[in-house]
């Protein structure tokens, strides 16, 4: 049976840390302040939102809310993120996606300054991450990297599969795991033997979006599973990607859904967020 990894565990640790550079920081006279773009009433994202904000009271972290119509457009958007810019106060701005099908996503994302983009979406961003800068990184992605780091389980030399290709996970989680040495295949829909190359990962990570796509027939004994799917089953269930009964065993170690690799990615926010305001008064 695998070691289940408590991401709850982790991720109230990465916050207890980020609460003593709060500290530090105010002592210098800085307050860190996220501000976060809600538009829409979206049942979910209200929930993501609520737990940024209380995660943020958590480390000491000001949060700004900027709730916003549904019928907003693309321009009005852009006016508040400008504004925020030129705030001096504010050190780090998100905006919750996914947006209201009039607002083009792609200028929103470019619109936020790098140096407060703390989903560290922006191209800036992006291209820092591939030429391995330490700067700010994608929150999910990071997330497993202090996971596994957690665990102390090595990185170097482990074939790591990574099932999922977009922007938001799957590129820039194969990008911290060639950093860290890891050999890495993203697989995604129009991979040919799926079972073949899974088969193979020494550490398996799933961000396909989809309940129950990874099986134990999928999985290597012995092998990591971080499931990074926050999916609903049939009965309205929170489920994961991963068949999670099944492959726990066979894996050594297997994140759970919920409080697996949830948890950390608000904690690497506010850890962004942080960041954030010591490079901006640097």
């Amino acid at each position: 049976m695998a070691q289940i990894i408590d991401g709850k565990a982790v991720a109230q640790a990465v916050k207890e840390n980020v609460a003593r550079k709060v500290e530090q920081l105010q002592e210098r006279g800085i307050r860190p302040c996220l501000a976060v773009i809600i538009i829409g009433d979206d049942p979910a994202s209200r929930t993501y939102v609520n737990n940024k904000k209380k995660a943020c009271e958590a480390t000491g972290i000001l949060s700004k809310e900027i709730s916003l119509d549904k019928e907003t457009t693309t321009e009005q958007l852009l006016n508040v993120i400008n504004e925020l810019n030129d705030d001096m106060s504010v050190h780090g701005i998100l905006c919750q996606l996914p947006l209201p099908k009039q607002i083009d996503e792609n200028k929103i994302i470019a619109a936020i300054s790098p140096e407060k983009d703390v989903d560290a979406f922006h191209a800036l961003n992006v291209g820092r991450l591939f030429q391995g800068v330490q700067n700010l990184q994608p929150c999910t992605p990071s997330g497993v990297i202090v996971l596994l780091d957690y665990y102390g389980l090595p990185i170097e030399g482990k074939n790591c599969v990574i099932i999922g290709r977009s922007n938001i996970v799957g590129k820039p989680m194969a990008m911290l795991l060639l950093q860290r040495n890891g050999t890495v295949t993203v697989a995604h829909s129009k991979t040919a033997d799926l079972k073949a190359i899974t088969g193979m990962a020494d550490i398996l990570i799933s961000a396909v979006g989809k309940p129950g796509f990874v099986t134990a027939d999928m999985v290597k004994e012995g092998a990591i599973v971080i499931d990074v799917g926050i999916n609903r089953d049939e009965q309205g269930k929170l489920c994961g990607d991963v068949c999670f009964d099944e492959v726990e065993k066979k894996a050594s170690f297997i994140t759970p859904v919920p409080g697996g690799v949830g948890p950390m990615t608000v904690a690497m926010l506010m850890e962004n967020t942080v960041r954030a305001a010591r490079l901006q008064y640097q």
